[in-house]
């Protein structure tokens, strides 16, 4: 995994995180991924599993935005970012690192999500 095909992955998640968007964030994915949101919650495994995980996530999100720039170490790509919940009268804000795993084409086979409740804040 190259650092630009890694950078390109992650602004795709941003884009399909901010847009309501769930087959952007599929896209993304093998077609066997993991997914475990938050570190020590249940595995979400395969494209249908994840279409319903997305598509709750989704649902109070109105805002994503890259806090820092996309750290790769092989095909493991690390990202910090915030998410605004709820609209901009009232906004939640979660704080949360994103650890990516690609196989050899490209796809992401493993994503783990770093965050808790200490994690969210008004504004």
């Amino acid at each position: 995994m190259d650092y630009s095909n890694a950078v390109a992955a992650v602004e795709q998640y941003m884009v399909g995180l901010e847009g309501d968007d769930v087959q952007v964030i599929l896209d993304l994915y093998a077609e066997d991924a993991q997914v475990e949101d938050p570190i020590g919650s249940d595995l979400v495994v395969g494209h249908e599993a994840l279409a319903t995980f997305y598509n709750f996530a989704l649902g109070s999100i109105t805002k994503a935005s890259l806090t820092g720039p996309v750290r790769l170490a092989a095909n493991e790509a690390a990202f910090s970012f915030t998410l605004q919940l709820g609209d901009d009268s009232d906004p939640t804000y979660m704080d949360i690192i994103d650890v990516f795993k690609f196989n050899e084409e490209g796809k992401v086979i493993s994503m783990r999500a770093f965050w808790g409740p200490e994690n969210m804040r008004k504004a």
